[in-house]
C-alpha cells in the first residue's frame, strides 16, 4: 500500500470507529448486550468501546507506517492529541444518541 493510501484508509476509518458504539445497541457491533430484551446500552460501555476503537485505530495506523517505512516514536502528547480528535470525530453520534429529540 503506498503512503497516500493507507493514510486515506486511517482518515476514512477513525470517523467510522468512533461513531460505530452510538448507532447500535451492540458491543462492536457484533456482540448482543442481553438476549431477548431490547435494553440501551449503558454510557460507560459506549466509553470503554470508544477507549478500545481508538486503540484498535492506533494500532492499525501504526501497522500501516510499519509497512511504508520506519516508524516515528511518539511521545504523550501524541496520544493526548489523537485522542481528543478521535473524541472530536465522535461528536456526531453522541449528539444524534443523546441530543436529539427522538420523536
Amino acid at each position: 500500500m503506498d503512503v497516500s493510501i493507507s493514510s486515506l484508509f486511517v482518515i476514512l476509518l477513525a470517523p467510522l470507529a468512533a461513531n460505530l458504539p452510538f448507532f447500535n445497541e451492540r458491543i462492536f457491533a457484533l456482540i448482543p448486550l442481553s438476549s431477548g430484551t431490547k435494553a440501551a446500552k449503558p454510557f460507560w460501555v459506549r466509553l470503554l468501546e470508544l477507549l478500545a476503537l481508538y486503540g484498535l485505530v492506533g494500532c492499525l495506523a501504526h501497522v500501516l507506517e510499519a509497512n511504508i517505512g520506519n516508524t516515528f516514536s511518539q511521545g504523550w502528547e501524541f496520544y493526548a492529541v489523537t485522542a481528543c480528535m478521535f473524541l472530536v470525530l465522535a461528536y456526531p453520534g453522541y449528539v444524534l444518541r443523546y441530543l436529539k429529540k427522538h420523536r
